[in-house]
């Protein structure tokens, strides 16, 4: 399957914006967008076009797929499901982003960023329900148990991920046992628990065209 292998901090520099991609980078001085705070390449600096309607749209759908690291095709399909589901359809989006199981790794405090806790996934790290899963898209339902296993609890990245999760806020669909590396699915997330700055409509008003 195809994945993204450039530098990430080029992305938040794109979208003029931090998306944390690089975990406790993003939260110290050397991430690149405090230094940089332009977009990359050799006309960046000269980027001043007022960005509107079809731009603007693009830009929001851009940023929600790099902030999920999800491909285009597979971003499609998201969308595709979401307007065929009950309910408003940016918010279905994005509840089904939420619910991709390398997000959940990340909004439970096992990686600093969704980039680590997807790579904890692919490598069997995780399991759900007592079971190994290594598909990072895999989508958690409610009541599902989302644990390390016991054997990769020892690892350094799962120590520093610990420290960096206990200044943050654990969302409140999750229940977490930092000290066992296990968590569970409460409930669906709603729209108000998922703290992004992106305009879901705007992403609905792209596809719709």
């Amino acid at each position: 399957m195809a994945r993204y292998t450039d530098p990430v901090c080029r992305l938040c520099r794109r979208e003029g914006m931090k998306l944390f991609l690089k975990g406790t980078k993003c939260f110290s001085d050397k991430c690149p967008i405090e230094k940089r705070n332009f977009a990359p390449g050799q006309h960046g600096k000269d980027r001043k076009a007022k960005i509107v309607g079809y731009g603007l749209q693009l830009r929001e759908k851009q940023k929600t797929k790099r902030i999920y690291f999800t491909q285009e095709g597979q971003f499609r399909n998201y969308f595709e499901k979401a307007a065929r589901t009950r309910g408003v359809t940016g918010e279905m989006l994005l509840q089904q982003l939420e619910r991709r199981l390398d997000n959940v790794v990340y909004r439970l405090g096992f990686g600093t960023s969704r980039r680590q806790a997807r790579q904890l996934v692919r490598h069997g790290h995780v399991h759900v329900d007592g079971r190994k899963v290594n598909i990072p898209s895999y989508e958690v339902n409610v009541g599902e148990e989302i644990m390390i296993r016991e054997s990769s609890r020892k690892l350094p990245i799962l120590e520093q991920a610990k420290e960096f999760a206990s200044h943050q806020n654990l969302p409140n669909w999750l229940e977490i046992d930092r000290d066992n590396y296990k968590g569970r699915v409460l409930a669906l997330p709603k729209r108000e628990d998922i703290q992004l700055p992106v305009n879901e409509q705007l992403i609905v008003e792209l596809y719709s065209k």
